[in-house]
């Protein structure tokens, strides 16, 4: 079995907010205050695992996709890939963007 690193798991996160609509980064800086981008998914460590986080306001809160707190890189790495193949398919039985129950697009 090939080793999960982080890099891997960063380019699905890209591709999860691509294919979302989803902002690329989860904080803009502007008159030097920070702002979450709301709508994006960035990957959280602790405890050491893992984590899928969703930003759900500007003030940076988050909900945990998964909501199986921190796993391992590779327990991420397939949830994530399955995540991707459910938006990729949804979108392509033309459903567009999914709608997220923190209510963005």
């Amino acid at each position: 079995m090939n080793r999960i690193k982080s890099s891997d798991l960063t380019a699905i996160v890209k591709l999860i907010n691509l294919r979302m609509g989803s902002p690329l980064t989860p904080w803009t800086q502007e008159n030097g205050k920070l702002t979450g981008n709301i709508g994006n998914y960035h990957l959280s460590g602790a405890y050491g695992g893992v984590s899928l986080h969703r930003t759900v306001n500007a003030g940076g809160g988050v909900s945990d996709v998964f909501r199986c707190g921190h796993v391992t890189k590779r327990d991420l790495y397939n949830r994530m890939r399955a995540f991707l193949e459910g938006i990729d398919t949804t979108q392509a039985k033309g459903y567009g963007k999914i709608k997220s129950r923190t209510g963005g697009e």
